[in-house]
């Protein structure tokens, strides 16, 4: 990717939307809303004041520090709503005073070594993707600084026998499947932020990825991994399992930068698949949908994709009737036909009531893959769901409130759960002047599903955070009470602390607390996340 990044949009620069094209959203939602709705012009950087630096880097490190403006302002939030919002209103109250872009791992060594010299906070960015403020400096007096891990990208190592690879952390998705093609190798962790999020940054957050079932989060992806701490290089051993002990690697996956800056990993890969076959299949009911999903995934047929969408969310995203629901299914190989493992997906659903919808039942046979999964409603879901995370580039500062949590609970609770969270979202959406509460299943897994809920209102323009911050804590509140997880893939960042402290055991924050302090006893890196 070429350009340089916006600083309060998703994507480049030169994809923010024109004027024009922000008016004609707010046109549609006018239409939709039957209200009046404005779309304020675009911010530019020469809008953007700025507290001074607070510290300067050291010489030696000068050449790869910057105090520029623009790179300031867009490594001080990440990409959720709230912060496309409070970006597009050029309100940067606490950017990091510097923003460095170590080269080599020797770099981001001297980078924290200075950190620690002058007490400043240290924030690891990826690809600045994060919807839970991971990447936001913390509040204080205290400096902070953003090390930016772009220019740690390249695929260092190839085992085309293990199926492995050793990647730098910063390398963002395309590139690193780039790097892999002509290996015939593929990572095959296709997050929603793919294009703007790094490896280091899934490995960091525990990013959920392409696969609805069997491999899912990056877990599963990771054979060894290094990080520097401040005390320190942390490295695991490569192996493909491993009876000794807690796991090193899982302490460093999820740990959101607070017990090191993760520099470099060895991956577990596939050879590029060949073989695909999907189909849509609709259902009269939202519960026929997912007793479905809990079949198939139960006969561990290990579909790539097994996404259900309630009727709702399959009218908005794959242009349904409103009525039926729709479970997205897909298989993939390298070496294996797909179809008779669809065939058996597909009559399972049968069973349940599913119809195969109008497109049909796609089997690619490893010759021409082109079409398989791109048509009907499967391929209408996919292209919006690609294309969702620009949406909100257009109708950022039109008084629109649109979001979404994820969680994830066992088959047992979930009909009881689902509808605990419509009822108490409902009620704050309806108290916001209405809108709309749908969900999607992101992940299944054999004793449970990933719900997925977006959100949207059509609230007072100024007034867009307020109504986020009342409808977010109502789908929190009612996530923990239901027993349900705060995340299941987007991380606890500083959004979800308030949720994530009354979901872990309090002796296991202490024993959090004691690692942070064993690795980074001045607690530089990200303060405030995860550790009180």
């Amino acid at each position: 990717m070429t350009g340089r990044r916006s600083f309060w949009a998703w994507g480049l620069e030169a994809e923010e939307p024109t004027n024009e094209q922000r008016q004609q959203a707010a046109a549609r939602l006018a239409a939709r809303y039957g209200v009046p709705v404005e779309a304020p012009p675009v911010p530019r950087i020469e809008q953007v004041q700025l507290r001074p630096p607070r510290i300067a880097p050291p010489e030696a490190l000068a050449e790869i520090c910057t105090t520029d403006t623009h790179e300031r302002a867009a490594h001080h939030y990440g990409k959720s709503f709230r912060d496309i919002v409070r970006a597009f209103r050029c309100e940067f109250p606490n950017p990091p005073d510097v923003v460095a872009f170590p080269r080599t791992e020797a770099e981001v060594v001297a980078v924290l070594e200075w950190c620690a010299q002058v007490n400043a906070a240290a924030v690891p960015y990826g690809g600045g993707s994060s919807v839970v403020g991971g990447v936001e400096p913390p509040a204080g007096d205290r400096p902070v600084v953003s090390i930016d891990l772009r220019e740690l990208n390249r695929v260092l190592e190839v085992d085309p026998v293990s199926r492995a690879a050793r990647i730098q952390a910063g390398v963002l998705g395309p590139a690193l499947e780039e790097q892999l093609r002509p290996h015939g190798l593929t990572l095959r962790h296709f997050p929603q932020s793919f294009e703007w999020s790094s490896l280091g940054g899934w490995i960091a957050t525990r990013s959920g990825g392409h696969y609805a079932t069997n491999h899912t989060h990056i877990d599963d992806f990771v054979e060894s991994v290094r990080m520097v701490t401040p005390k320190g290089v942390w490295e695991s051993r490569r192996l493909p399992g491993s009876g000794a002990g807690p796991s090193p690697d899982r302490l460093v996956i999820g740990s959101e930068g607070t017990l090191g800056i993760i520099t470099e990993a060895w991956m577990r890969l596939q050879a590029r698949p060949r073989f695909r076959a999907s189909a849509g299949m609709l259902f009269p009911t939202w519960e026929a949908g997912y007793e479905a999903a809990r079949r198939v995934v139960q006969a561990k047929l290990w579909p790539a994709n097994c996404r259900l969408l309630d009727p709702a969310e399959a009218e908005a995203a794959a242009g349904g009737d409103g009525v039926h629901a729709l479970l997205i299914l897909g298989f993939e190989s390298a070496e294996v036909p797909q179809g008779p493992y669809l065939q058996e997906a597909v009559r399972i659903a049968r069973e349940c009531g599913g119809e195969v919808d109008a497109a049909g039942i796609r089997i690619a046979d490893g010759t021409d893959d082109a079409d398989a999964g791109r048509q009907g409603a499967v391929g209408a879901w996919r292209n919006a769901f690609i294309r969702a995370p620009y949406q909100r580039n257009l109708t950022a500062g039109t008084g629109v409130v649109g979001d979404t949590f994820e969680t994830a609970i066992t088959w047992d609770r979930w009909p009881e759960f689902d509808r605990v969270i419509r009822e108490h979202v409902g009620a704050a959406i309806a108290a916001a002047s209405g809108g709309s509460l749908t969900c999607r299943f992101t992940h299944v897994y054999p004793d449970g599903p990933a719900p997925y809920y977006t959100f949207q209102v059509l609230g007072k323009p100024g007034g867009e955070l307020e109504t986020w911050a009342a409808i977010k804590q109502a789908a929190s509140d009612a996530v923990i009470a239901g027993g349900g997880t705060i995340t299941h893939h987007h991380a606890v960042g500083r959004d979800h602390m308030p949720w994530y402290r009354q979901q872990r055991p309090p002796l296991f924050a202490e024993a959090l607390r004691a690692v942070k302090a064993a690795l980074d006893p001045q607690g530089l890196l990200n303060p405030g996340i995860l550790v009180d």
